[in-house]
């Protein structure tokens, strides 16, 4: 498990390797992750936007931004949590991932919250 505070807010990241989804001969690595994002501040917050970094083991990077996760902008309140899982393929047995989430106030200012960079590994040692 991966995790990263950012004042008052904290979000946990668990990948998993889908080798059933997975085809070595066509360099195609699936991995599902599940994000947890904690609300631990006194007053609710919307996520509005992400930003992911992928990285291949190539050194091969994409950058992925848009509106909410999944198709959501859920708001969250204090001390409640919300979570969702997605996937990632990558060209390579092992990469990695990180981003940001963007966030309003209640008081509608915005903050960028961290998301830990997490490994990605087909085959663990």
């Amino acid at each position: 498990m991966y995790s990263e505070t950012t004042e008052h807010i904290t979000v946990s990241v668990r990948p998993l390797f889908l080798q059933t989804e997975s085809n070595v001969f066509e360099r195609k690595f699936m991995f599902a992750y599940f994000i947890r994002i904690e609300n631990n501040g006194t007053e609710r917050i919307q996520v509005l936007r992400r930003h992911w970094i992928i990285s291949h083991g190539t050194g091969k990077i994409e950058e992925v931004e848009g509106e909410g996760i999944v198709g959501k902008q859920p708001v969250i309140f204090p001390n409640q949590a919300h979570e969702y899982n997605s996937f990632c393929i990558l060209e390579t047995l092992e990469g990695f991932m990180e981003g940001t989430y963007t966030v309003q106030r209640a008081d509608g200012t915005h903050l960028e919250i961290k998301i830990p960079r997490f490994t990605l590994r087909a085959f663990s040692n």
